[in-house]
């Protein structure tokens, strides 16, 4: 875990119990002095704070002896967990987890707030918008720090993600590592699991911004209900100032009813918006917009991004840099060379006669408006290889099917992380209802499923391989192999004759 190296001065025990209204049993308190603290005991150092919360298998508290081994003085925990515990002093708090985020962000004196901080939730567009404010603000000469899905970044340090949001002390000593850094800006992912997990403990943002809400996740919440929830449980004052809502989604006049923070409205076409786009050329080799913004912004630009999603990942991101500080005029001169976020309609471009693609969609609407958006834009064939996650949202699988079927002309239905699961019974799920033409193709073999689609593909065609995006690996039976889409369409354009 990445620590600030600016000291902690020891804070009690006493002082913990008191901020999370714990109990102890231990009559000495304020002689034990804590400087750090962490979920994971592998991560524990001298003076720590272990906080043992109850797994889908085994309770944290079981590994209390080797956070002590590591140098814990003490454990957080709830009543289940201070039973385990014998040789360590002891709070019990209901919900250990949640106490997590706001001990860490105490113990650095929250650091978020010493940025502009922004938070983005939503079913497609986070990493996107996230992406893009980073590089606006950086282009711009302000140091920013990045977390999300695909990579981490402390200005120009790139540090692997290991998911789109940090465990909460993880993330509160992220946020103290950038402020010693003299980061100006913290643009964040925030994904709903964060959320309902209290990831997010401790954090406050000054935006908190919406993208849209779809099908996702269903695995995880009961239904969409408990989904939206999720999302919406960002839009309070406990974690943000300002709420940024994209009002084109269907969830949104929903949010806007329950959120309690102040809003700005970002819209496509919408006029009555704050933000919205007043013109949008789209040509050959890009789209010349002019985007409408509060107090009479004009920002006349162009963009190299691709969609109508792209353009309301864009509209936010833009909104929100303009919130920051960064002068509307940047923006304009920088938004032209602007990339997105790896993995996200990615060109693969070995000077074939076809454009080849590689983007994340993994959701039933994510995967119908990624292949709308190249249907416009392709003069021949849209053939697009997908696959659909194990161990996930199975009741998405027959939705992400018929997006599939229904936006390409060639449709190869294959693997995408079977996990622990059948890959034949994951496409079987897929397919089921549908009566499949004779263009289609199943093939689980997702290495020969994209060979097949390029050795199809004609000049002026389109080649999009779906759902693994900036993914590096392919998990199979509990083992993750070496698998990159880019790489592997790369290889098959080469050995085409």
């Amino acid at each position: 875990m990445l620590r600030p190296h600016d000291p902690i001065p020891g804070r009690t025990l006493r002082a913990v119990a008191e901020l999370t209204s714990a109990f102890s049993k231990n009559p000495d308190l304020e002689s034990i002095s804590i400087t750090g603290i962490s979920i994971d005991s592998h991560q524990i150092e001298a003076g720590d704070l272990f906080v043992a919360v109850a797994g889908t298998k085994v309770h944290g508290a079981t590994y209390a002896g080797n956070a002590k081994l590591n140098g814990a003085v003490a454990v957080l925990t709830d009543e289940v967990g201070a039973g385990i515990i014998s040789d360590l002093p002891v709070l019990v708090v209901t919900n250990p987890r949640a106490a997590a985020g706001v001990i860490a962000a105490w113990l650095h004196k929250e650091p978020m707030r010493d940025m502009f901080s922004v938070g983005v939730t939503g079913t497609n567009g986070k990493t996107t918008v996230t992406t893009l404010m980073y590089q606006i603000a950086m282009a711009a000469s302000r140091q920013s720090g990045l977390v999300g899905t695909v990579e981490t970044r402390i200005g120009d340090e790139v540090i692997e993600a290991l998911r789109t949001t940090p465990e909460a002390p993880e993330l509160q000593f992220l946020a103290a590592v950038m402020r010693e850094r003299h980061m100006r800006n913290l643009f964040m992912e925030v994904s709903s699991h964060a959320i309902s997990l209290n990831r997010i403990g401790g954090s406050h943002f000054d935006i908190a911004a919406f993208t849209n809400l779809s099908q996702d996740h269903l695995d995880f919440h009961a239904d969409m209900d408990s989904y939206f929830a999720a999302k919406a449980g960002l839009f309070s004052h406990k974690y943000a100032d300002t709420a940024y809502i994209n009002i084109d989604s269907p969830w949104a006049a929903r949010l806007l009813e329950i959120q309690e923070l102040p809003v700005v409205r970002i819209s496509r076409q919408e006029k009555s918006a704050d933000w919205y786009f007043d013109h949008i050329e789209i040509g050959v080799r890009s789209t010349a917009i002019a985007i409408r913004g509060s107090g009479g912004i004009l920002i006349e630009t162009s963009t190299k991004l691709v969609g109508d999603f792209n353009l309301d990942n864009l509209l936010m991101a833009i909104a929100i840099c303009v919130a920051s500080g960064i002068d509307p005029i940047d923006i304009a001169a920088i938004t032209p060379s602007l990339t997105g976020a790896e993995g996200r309609l990615e060109k693969v471009d070995l000077g074939q006669s076809f454009s080849a693609l590689v983007d994340y969609a993994h959701s039933p609407d994510s995967v119908a408006s990624v292949l709308e958006t190249l249907r416009k834009s392709t003069v021949g064939k849209v053939i697009a290889v997908l696959g659909c996650g194990g161990d996930r949202d199975k009741s998405k699988r027959p939705l992400m099917g018929a997006a599939l079927l229904a936006g390409s002309d060639l449709a190869i239905f294959t693997s995408d992380n079977p996990r622990s699961e059948d890959p034949a019974q994951i496409i079987k799920e897929m397919v089921s209802g549908l009566t499949l033409p004779g263009t289609s193709e199943v093939e689980p073999d997702r290495k020969r499923a994209i060979e097949i689609a390029v050795a199809a593909a004609k000049p002026g065609d389109v080649v999009v391989i779906l759902g693994k995006g900036h993914e590096s690996g392919q998990e199979i039976a509990g083992v993750k192999h070496n698998f990159d889409d880019r790489l592997v369409l790369a290889a098959a354009i080469e050995a085409t004759p």
